[in-house]
C-alpha cells in the first residue's frame, strides 16, 4: 500500500520498529466514521478525530466536548492520524510522545450539510452530526486566528450530562480507565519535539541526541505588603494579571507548567514552540503568561475571554527569574545576576513574522517604589512585585525576600454553592465562595457581577458534574443574628445549590468587612492553576 502524504508527520514522530500504531498507509475507506478518545497524558483531555479524505483528522481538547447549547471549548488541531487508529485503547508508556491511558470514550458516524466536508474545513468552519453511542447531536468547529487553534462549539439542542460512570466507560470495550491501564497493552513512539521544524529552522538546527527531563520547582511565592519597605536594597518589576508559568527546556523538550504543575502546553502552545527555539540546551524560566489589552495591560479576564468563544488575544509570557542555564542551577545566585543571564538569553529569543517578540524580559523598573506605583495606578496595572536584589530564589516559599504592592483588592476564592437566578438572569444568580481557615471553608460573600449570558452557560455545566447535596461553608447560615452578613438567610439556604469546593476562581473587590466579607465583589474568571486546597485569606504579612 502506498504511503498517504497526509501522514508524514504521523510517521516521523513514530519508530515503527518499536510502536505497534497502525502504519501510515491508504487502506479501504470506512465511510464517515468520529471517535473520541480518552488520554490521561500529561494532562488529561479528550481527542477528537473526524474520518475525511482517507484519514482522521485530529484535535486535542482540553475540557472535553461540549454538551450544553452555546458552549465552546478549545480544540487544538495535532497531525493526521491513519483510519486504523480508530479503534485503539491501550497505555503509552511514561516519556513516550502522547504517554499514559488511552480509551474509545465514543464512536459512530457523523454526517454534514456539504457534499464536501473538507473543503469547508479547509475554510475554517464545519458543521457536523454526530450519531454515536454516547453523543448525538450537533456540534461545529471553527477556526481561530492561530490557525492550529480551533473552537469546538455546541449547537442544536443541548445533551443530558454525561455521568461519571459513562464518563469512565470505554464505548468500544467496556473498561474503566484504570481497567485499560493495567491490562498491559502498550505501544512505543518516539519523545514529541514540541517544536515545528519549519519555525525552528530559522532560528536553529537542533541535534538529535538523548535529552534529560528537567524537574518541577515550585515558584518562589512574594508576601502581601502593606507599603513598600524603608530599609534594604531592593528592585520593582510589574505585576502581572495572567497565569504564573514555568517553561522547562531539554533539548528538543519543552514543558510549560502552571505554579501548581499542570501542563500549559495545549493551552498555549504558541508559547511552548517559541521556549523550544531559545538558544540553551537546558533551561529553566520563571514567568507570567498574560493577554494584554488595547493599552498593553496585562488582563486576566481578557486572557480567559476566548475559551468562552471571543477571539483569541494576544498572548505573552513575561519572564523574570532564570533558575537554570544548561548544567548550571542558578537558583543560590543574586537575582540581579540572574537577571542580567536571563536578559541575555532572551535577546537571542524568538520572534513572530511580524516581529513581536513572544517572550519578553521583564525588567526592574528602579529602586523607588512609591513613584513607581503612583505611574502604575496610572497606567491600570495591578501593582508591583518588591524583590531584594541579593535575593535568592527559594522555591515554593514566602521568605519576604519577594513582596507585593497591589493597588487593587483581588485573589483567589473556592466557589462552593451557588443562587437560583432571578428575573432576565438565566443558569445561576450569584456565586457563594469562601476561602480556608484551619482546613475547614469559611463562607466570605456572594458574586453576583462579572458575568455574561456565555460564561454563565459555561460555568453551569461544571457546577452540574460537581453537584453535592452538603453545604460546604462550616458558617452558614449565622445561628446567632439568623442573616448572614453577606445576606444568606436560613430560608435562602434552602433555594442554593452545592458543589464540591473545587474549583478556584479570581475576584476583584473593593475591601474586607469587620465580619470577614467581600464588599463589592466580581467574578474575573476561573483559575485551573490552583489548587483548591491552597487559597486561603490573604493577609499582609509583616
Amino acid at each position: 500500500m502506498m504511503k498517504d502524504l497526509a501522514l508524514e508527520e504521523y510517521s516521523r514522530k513514530r519508530d515503527f520498529q518499536k510502536t505497534t500504531e497502525p502504519k501510515a498507509n491508504i487502506g479501504k475507506s470506512h465511510g464517515n466514521r468520529f471517535v473520541i478518545q480518552k488520554h490521561a497524558a500529561t494532562r488529561l483531555h479528550y481527542d477528537f478525530r473526524l474520518e475525511m479524505n482517507g484519514v482522521l483528522k485530529s484535535w486535542a481538547v482540553p475540557r472535553g466536548i461540549p454538551t450544553v447549547r452555546g458552549e465552546k471549548h478549545l480544540a487544538v488541531q495535532v497531525e493526521d492520524h491513519p483510519r486504523s487508529y480508530v479503534d485503539f485503547e491501550g497505555t503509552i508508556p511514561k516519556g513516550q510522545y502522547g504517554g499514559g491511558t488511552v480509551m474509545v470514550w465514543d464512536h459512530g458516524t457523523f454526517s454534514t450539510d456539504t457534499k464536501s466536508p473538507s473543503k469547508e474545513l479547509d475554510s475554517g468552519k464545519l458543521h457536523f452530526t454526530l450519531a454515536g453511542k454516547k453523543l448525538r447531536g450537533d456540534w461545529h468547529l471553527t477556526r481561530m486566528r492561530d490557525k492550529k487553534n480551533w473552537l469546538l462549539i455546541k449547537s442544536g439542542e443541548s445533551l443530558k450530562p454525561i455521568s461519571v460512570k459513562a464518563d469512565d466507560t470505554s464505548a468500544l470495550s467496556g473498561k474503566t480507565m484504570k481497567q485499560l491501564g493495567e491490562s498491559g497493552s502498550t505501544w512505543e513512539s518516539k519523545p514529541r519535539n514540541e517544536e515545528k521544524k519549519s519555525f525552528a529552522a530559522k532560528i536553529r538546527k537542533i541535534a538529535k541526541r538523548k535529552t534529560s527531563i528537567l524537574k518541577f520547582v515550585e515558584p518562589m511565592k512574594a508576601k502581601l505588603a502593606a507599603s513598600p519597605p524603608s530599609h534594604g536594597d531592593w528592585i520593582y518589576e510589574i505585576k502581572f494579571d495572567g497565569f504564573r508559568a514555568l517553561a522547562l527546556k531539554s533539548g528538543d523538550r519543552v514543558q510549560l507548567l502552571s505554579r501548581n504543575n499542570k501542563d500549559f502546553n495545549d493551552k498555549f502552545p504558541e508559547i511552548a514552540e517559541a521556549v523550544a527555539t531559545l538558544e540553551a540546551d537546558e533551561v529553566i524560566l520563571d514567568g507570567e503568561i498574560v493577554a494584554l489589552d488595547k493599552k498593553g495591560v496585562s488582563s486576566f479576564q481578557l486572557l480567559q475571554a476566548f475559551e468562552l468563544g471571543q477571539e483569541r488575544p494576544p498572548i505573552f509570557f513575561y519572564v523574570f527569574d532564570l533558575l537554570q542555564l544548561n548544567a548550571e542551577d542558578l537558583k543560590n545566585q543574586p537575582l540581579v545576576e540572574r537577571k542580567a543571564r536571563l536578559e541575555t538569553i532572551l535577546n537571542h529569543g524568538p520572534t513572530r513574522s511580524r516581529g513581536a517578540n513572544l517572550i519578553r524580559f521583564s525588567s526592574s523598573l528602579g529602586a523607588n517604589a512609591r513613584p513607581l506605583l503612583k505611574q502604575a495606578e496610572k497606567l491600570g496595572l495591578e501593582g508591583l512585585i518588591g524583590k531584594r536584589k541579593d535575593s535568592i530564589y527559594e522555591p515554593g516559599r514566602r521568605s519576604g525576600a519577594w513582596i507585593k504592592l497591589k493597588l487593587h483588592r483581588e485573589q483567589e476564592f473556592i466557589i462552593g454553592g451557588y443562587s437560583d437566578p432571578e428575573g432576565s438572569r438565566s443558569h445561576f444568580g450569584a456565586l457563594l465562595v469562601g476561602f480556608y481557615e484551619k482546613r475547614k471553608l469559611k463562607f466570605c460573600g456572594k458574586v453576583g457581577t462579572g458575568f455574561n449570558t456565555k460564561l454563565l452557560s459555561s460555568l453551569h455545566a461544571q457546577f452540574k458534574k460537581i453537584a453535592r447535596d452538603e453545604c460546604p461553608f462550616i458558617n452558614l447560615p449565622e445561628s446567632r443574628a439568623g442573616r448572614y452578613g453577606a445576606g444568606v438567610t436560613k430560608a435562602e439556604m434552602k433555594r442554593c445549590h452545592w458543589i464540591e469546593p473545587a474549583l478556584v476562581c479570581q475576584i476583584k473587590f473593593s475591601e474586607w468587612t469587620r465580619d470577614a466579607k467581600l464588599r463589592q465583589p466580581v467574578f474575573l474568571g476561573l483559575r485551573e492553576d490552583k489548587d483548591a486546597a491552597e487559597v486561603v485569606r490573604e493577609k499582609v504579612e509583616a
